[in-house]
C-alpha cells in the first residue's frame, strides 16, 4: 500500500509470495507500486515491513548455530523445559527439540540470591574457557541467562564483556537486556530464541536494505513488532524476538484503527489468508496484549495453537488465536472416513488445485470456487486464471468419492468444517477471555476473510460485520497506522499493602528514561513521545498474574488503591470470581514508550444517500448457500463502482482485485462513506 500523505490517495499492489526468498516478493511489490504510481524511490518518507521470517526460521529449523551460557548446575534448563504437553493423552508427542544442543550449553560458577545479593562471585577464568570452546565450535550467536539476573545484571554484563574480548564482534543476547523478569526458563527461552534467529533476521533485513538502497530509496526503514508497534531495521536486527508475530500483528492494528474511525470501541479482527486464520480482540480502542506466547507452536484446525508445543517467549505479543484454516488449507478424508480440513496447506507453490500449478489436493479456495463464490476470471484482478474443472476433479477424487457424496455436498462440507473451526477461534478470543462477542463488531479481511466473515458473524450472533476497502492488503494498512514502540519491564514481587508508592514511581521513571533514550535514537522529538504504564498483579499465592493498565501521571497511594481495585475487576472478568479480601501482590512493572509517526487518513468515496447499486452490477451467477438449500441466483457487484449509501441485498457477491465479499441470504451490505461494506441482518430479496 502506497499512501500520498498530502492528498490521502492510496495505491495498492499484490504479488504472489516467494517462499524460497521472502524478501523477493516484498522488494518486487515495492518497486512495482512505485512504478505504477509514477513515484521515485527518493520521494518516500518511510517504508514499513511486516514479515514472518523470524517465526519461519524456527518452524523450519533454519536457525543460527547458537551457544548458551548459564549458572553452573543449570545447563539442562532448555532440555528439561516444562512438564506440560499439548495433548494430554498423546503418547507419541515429542517436546520440541531445544534450539541449543546440550553440548553447546555451558554453566559458569556464580550465584545470586532472589534479592540480587552475590552468594558466589563470577569465575571469570571459567567464562574465558567457555568463550574459547564456543569459538572452537564456530557458533554464530550466544545466549546468556543467569539466575536472578533480572534483579542484579552485573554478572551478565561482565560475561558479555568477556565474550566480546575473547570472540570479537559475535552476536550476543543477554537476558537482563531482553526480558528482565523472574521465571528463569521463560527468560532463558526468550533469550535463546532471540539468539537463534538474530543472525538470520539480520541477514534478511540487511539484504532488503541493500537492494532498496541500490534503487536509490533513502526512506527510513521500519519493521512491525509483535506488540503492534514498529522498530527501525537496526533495532529489529538486534532484538528479533520482538517481531516473531510481525505480520499478523499488523492486521489487528489495522482493525483497531478502522474500528475507532467508524465509532466502534470494541471489535474482533478476523484475518484469513492462504495458510492460517487469525483472530484478535480490540477493547476500548486498543489491541489486547499477552505475554504468554509460544513461537513455533503447532496451529490446529480446531483449537488454535497447542500450548506446550513451541518455545515460550516473554515479550509483548498481540493476543491472537491462530488456526490452520486458510484459503490453501487442504481437505482430506481420514482413515475413519471423516472429512477434515487443515492444518496442512498447499501454500503458494503449488497452491490450490485450481491454480493449475500442479496441485492435486483440494483446498478451501477450491471449494469456494466450485460453490460459485469466486470468479475464475477475476482472481487477483484477473491476473490469475482459476480452473474450475481442476478444483472439481480434486474434490471429487479426494473427498466426494471416498465419502460417497456429490461434489457440491463435499465442497460445502469443506467450507462448513473450516467455518466451524473459525467460529471456535472467535469464541476462544472472546468468550474464553470473559467477553461476549455480541458486544463487538467483526472486521473481516485478508484474501479469504470476506468470503467467510458473514457466516462467522451469523454463527456468533455478532450484529455488525465490517469489510474494509482492499481487504487483501489490510495488514499493509496496519503497518502505516501504528507508532514507533519500545517495551520495558522490571520484576518487583511485593505485596501491594507493603510497598511504597514512591518506590514504584522510581522504577517507572527508570524505565521511562530507557524508553525516552530509545525514541531519541529513533529521531522522535520530545513532543511526539508518549509513555503507557501497566502493572502485573495477582493474589498472594497464585502462580500467574493479570495486567492492569494505569492512568498517566505520577504513581501515588491513590493510584495504588485504584490499581488494586482494577485488578479485582479484571480477575472477575477473566475467571468469573474475585476475592477483594485477599492480599494482592505486584509482580512486574511494565512501560510502553510510543513515538508518534504521521498516519494516513481514510479516503472518502462519492456519497449518494439511498443510491441504487445497479451501476455497479456486473451480472448474476449461481452460488451455493446451504441455508437456501443449494444453488441460488446471486447478484455480482464491482466494488470499485459502488458509491456510499448503496445497499446490497443478499445473496450477493462483491468482487475486487484482492478479495471477494460474500453476502448471505437474509443479510444486507451498506456502503459507508469510506467504502467499507457494513453487513447486518436484513430482508432477503
Amino acid at each position: 500500500m502506497l499512501v500520498n500523505e498530502e492528498t490521502g490517495g492510496i495505491e495498492i499492489v499484490k504479488v504472489p509470495s516467494t517462499p524460497s526468498d521472502p524478501s523477493g516478493g516484498f522488494v518486487e511489490a515495492t518497486l512495482r507500486i512505485l512504478k505504477r504510481s509514477d513515484v521515485t524511490p527518493g520521494q518516500l518518507a518511510f517504508v514499513v515491513h511486516g514479515t514472518t521470517v523470524a517465526t519461519n526460521s524456527i518452524i523450519e529449523g533454519k536457525v543460527a548455530r547458537t551457544g548458551f551460557v548459564t549458572t553452573d548446575g543449570f545447563r539442562d534448563m532448555l532440555e528439561i523445559a516444562r512438564q506440560i504437553r499439548p495433548s494430554l493423552y498423546d503418547l507419541q508427542f515429542d517436546k520440541p527439540p531445544p534450539l541449543v544442543p546440550r553440548y553447546l550449553c555451558f554453566g559458569v560458577p556464580e550465584r545470586l540470591d532472589a534479592r540480587g545479593k552475590v552468594l558466589k562471585e563470577l569465575d571469570e577464568e571459567r567464562v574465558r574457557e567457555v568463550a574459547r570452546e564456543l569459538g572452537r565450535q564456530k557458533v554464530e550467536s550466544i545466549a546468556v541467562c543467569l539466575l536472578h539476573s533480572y534483579v542484579n545484571p552485573a554478572h551478565e554484563a561482565r560475561i558479555k564483556q568477556i565474550l566480546q574480548e575473547e570472540l570479537g564482534d559475535i552476536s550476543l543476547s543477554i537476558s537482563s537486556e531482553l526480558a528482565p523478569e523472574f521465571r528463569e526458563y521463560f527468560r532463558a527461552s526468550t533469550t535463546v530464541v532471540n539468539a537463534a534467529i538474530r543472525p538470520v533476521v539480520a541477514r534478511y533485513l540487511q539484504g532488503i536494505e541493500k537492494r532498496l538502497r541500490a534503487e536509490e530509496l533513502t526512506a527510513e526503514l521500519l519493521v512491525m513488532q509483535s506488540n503492534g508497534g514498529v522498530l527501525t531495521f537496526e533495532a529489529a536486527a538486534e532484538r528479533p524476538v520482538f517481531m516473531v508475530e510481525s505480520g499478523p500483528a499488523a492486521g489487528v492494528i489495522a482493525a483497531s484503527y478502522l474500528a475507532a474511525s467508524l465509532g466502534h470501541k470494541d471489535a474482533i479482527s478476523f484475518d484469513m489468508g492462504g495458510t492460517t486464520a487469525k483472530v484478535g480482540l480490540v477493547q476500548d480502542g486498543r489491541a489486547r496484549i499477552t505475554r504468554d506466547y509460544e513461537v513455533g507452536a503447532a496451529a490446529r484446525a480446531g483449537t488454535g495453537s497447542a500450548r506446550g508445543s513451541g518455545y515460550p517467549i516473554r515479550t509483548p505479543v498481540i493476543d491472537l488465536v491462530e488456526i490452520g484454516a486458510g484459503g490453501g488449507s487442504i481437505a482430506w478424508v481420514d482413515s475413519g472416513g471423516v472429512l477434515r480440513v487443515g492444518p496442512h496447506s498447499a501454500g503458494a507453490d503449488p497452491g490450490p488445485a485450481c491454480y493449475g500449478q500442479g496441485g492435486k489436493e483440494p483446498t478451501i479456495t477450491d471449494a469456494n470456487l466450485v460453490l460459485g463464490r469466486l470468479n475464475p476470471d477475476y482472481f487477483l484482478g484477473g491476473e490469475v486464471k482459476l480452473h474450475v474443472e481442476l478444483a472439481r476433479a480434486a474434490i471429487e477424487n479426494r473427498c466426494a468419492r471416498p465419502l460417497g457424496i456429490d461434489v457440491l455436498q463435499a465442497a460445502n462440507g469443506i467450507i462448513e468444517i473450516a467455518n466451524s473451526a473459525m467460529v471456535n477461534a472467535l469464541r476462544l478470543i472472546s468468550v474464553q477471555r470473559g467477553y461476549d462477542p455480541r458486544d463487538f463488531a467483526l472486521i473481516g479481511f485478508g484474501g479469504a476473510g470476506p468470503v467467510h466473515a458473514n457466516r462467522l458473524a451469523a454463527e456468533n450472533d455478532i450484529p455488525t460485520t465490517i469489510i474494509p476497502m482492499s481487504p487483501g492488503i489490510t495488514c499493509a494498512m496496519g503497518l502505516l497506522v501504528t507508532d514507533l514502540q519500545h517495551d520495558y519491564s522490571a520484576t518487583l514481587l511485593r505485596r501491594a499493602d507493603a510497598v511504597e508508592p514512591a518506590r514504584i514511581e522510581e522504577h517507572f521513571k527508570r524505565l521511562e528514561a530507557s524508553g525516552r533514550a530509545a525514541l531519541k535514537r529513533d529521531g522522535v522529538p520530545a513532543s511526539g513521545m508518549k509513555f503507557l504504564r501497566l502493572i502485573d498483579m495477582r493474589y498472594v499465592g497464585q502462580s500467574y498474574e493479570l495486567p492492569v493498565p494505569l492512568a498517566s501521571g505520577a504513581f501515588g497511594a491513590t493510584r495504588l488503591d485504584k490499581a488494586v481495585s482494577d485488578f479485582h475487576a479484571a480477575h472477575e472478568r477473566a475467571y468469573g470470581h474475585a476475592a477483594p479480601a485477599e492480599p494482592v501482590e505486584i509482580v512486574n512493572l511494565r512501560l510502553t514508550s510510543l513515538g508518534a509517526i504521521q498516519r494516513p487518513t481514510l479516503r472518502e468515496i462519492p456519497n449518494q444517500p439511498g443510491a441504487s447499486p445497479a451501476t455497479a452490477l456486473k451480472g448474476t451467477r449461481q452460488v451455493y448457500f446451504a441455508e437456501s438449500g443449494g444453488m441460488v441466483k446471486a447478484s455480482v457487484y464491482d466494488r470499485y463502482r459502488l458509491v456510499a449509501g448503496a445497499v446490497l441485498k443478499g445473496p450477493a457477491i462483491v468482487e475486487e482485485m484482492d478479495s471477494t465479499t460474500v453476502i448471505h441470504p437474509g443479510y444486507q451490505g451498506s456502503v459507508d462513506r469510506f467504502g467499507n461494506i457494513v453487513l447486518t441482518r436484513g430482508r432477503s430479496r
